[in-house]
């Protein structure tokens, strides 16, 4: 195990973390294996410039929960690999270091790890982790049409892949029951979405078909803002032609910040990890806080939001969609049959949340940590 003193074991774990390099590819990744009192670690592989060790153990300790949480057979883990923006962009280049990671972690894949897509991976790139390793169980979010080349059976599906946006999916339905749980219809509640890449396109497609006025959205590049709301499909469209957002018409492009300061009645941040800081955390105007990326904050940010009244339902909650879709695909399900599984786990577990969080008296994190601790204890004293 890689010994840091920002990663500070418990009786939780790590059980286990491994860093690894190929000479050849120059690929650097890292793999964390938290806990697997519930079963193999299963968590996503992230490929960013800046990923690290601290903050792939960060993130299986969300998995962990998040699991636990959902009711998976599943322990909690994450991988990531140290990739620049031209090694993200290259295809081939990305292959290379895609399957050097899996070459690197074949001893214990499938057997302790079970891969998925994350930051700039999806289901070419699970293919890719999968073929490397040998094992088709090596990974979810595969091609939709994996079965048929594996076992040769046409027009069966048993991938589940990245692309059907089930953590959007996931992260609308908890947004209506976080809506409802405060008195507030979703029909023309106001919304504004940090990231438009997977999460966010799907969670503002799906929201707007509930009748919530997407106000602003945001990419790279910055944010657009209507205050009398944003197309969703044309939005796509802009995105897909132009590259970014902010190329939208009519609307008011703003710096990439300033959405966490829009007066709206929902703000999601969907994209990337710490956007709700010290800088900004008494900037929130929102009336709800919708965690679809993964640690947008910290605990200490969201007591302050708490304090301040503003509901915040907690990455490893909201955002579940996508683990429970890795199951729905690992048990062999239809994509019908998951998006049904992903709405009942995630309404129920939200409500089940924000209902022992009021009773209580605590922040939903610290109800949903207690619900996902209690979890993983029973799955440790069945053993």
């Amino acid at each position: 195990m890689i010994i840091n003193k920002e990663i500070k074991p418990d009786e939780w774990g790590p059980e286990l973390i491994i860093e690894v390099y190929d000479p050849k590819t120059k690929m650097h990744g890292f793999l964390c294996i938290d806990n697997t009192n519930r079963g193999v670690g299963k968590g996503g592989i992230r490929m960013t410039p800046t990923v690290d060790v601290v903050e792939i153990f960060r993130l299986a300790r969300t998995m962990t929960w998040k699991n636990a949480l959902a009711e998976l057979p599943f322990g909690g883990a994450k991988a990531g690999i140290k990739a620049s923006p031209e090694d993200i962009k290259n295809k081939e280049r990305k292959k290379a270091l895609i399957q050097a990671f899996s070459k690197a972690l074949k001893p214990i894949v499938p057997k302790l790890y079970i891969a998925g897509p994350d930051v700039n991976t999806g289901e070419e790139e699970m293919k890719w982790f999968f073929e490397a390793n040998g094992n088709w169980k090596a990974c979810t979010g595969k091609p939709a049409n994996v079965c048929m080349k594996l076992f040769g059976k046409p027009g069966e599906k048993c991938g589940i892949p990245h692309e059907y946006g089930s953590t959007g999916f996931g992260v609308a339905h908890a947004t209506a029951v976080a809506a409802d749980y405060v008195g507030l219809n979703i029909k023309n509640a106001t919304v504004a979405i940090e990231g438009f890449g997977n999460v966010g396109t799907f969670a503002s497609k799906h929201l707007s078909e509930f009748g919530a006025k997407i106000i602003a959205v945001s990419d790279s590049k910055g944010v657009i803002y209507n205050e009398n709301g944003l197309d969703v499909k044309k939005l796509l469209d802009v995105k897909e032609k132009t590259g970014s957002v902010i190329n939208y018409k009519p609307g008011k492009v703003l710096a990439n910040k300033e959405i966490f300061e829009l007066p709206v009645d929902i703000l999601i941040p969907a994209a990337l990890p710490d956007v709700i800081n010290k800088d900004n955390v008494n900037d929130v105007k929102a009336k709800i806080v919708v965690e679809a990326a993964n640690i947008p904050t910290t605990p200490e940010m969201e007591e302050i939001l708490h304090k301040r009244g503003i509901l915040v339902v907690p990455d490893f909650v909201a955002n579940a969609g996508g683990v429970i879709s890795s199951y729905a695909e690992y048990r062999g399900y239809n994509p019908k049959k998951m998006f049904e599984l992903v709405e009942k786990k995630i309404k129920r577990n939200v409500k089940i949340v924000l209902d022992r969080a009021r009773k209580e008296n605590v922040k939903p994190r610290d109800a949903a940590l207690k619900i996902a601790q209690e979890r993983v204890k029973q799955n440790k004293e069945r053993e």
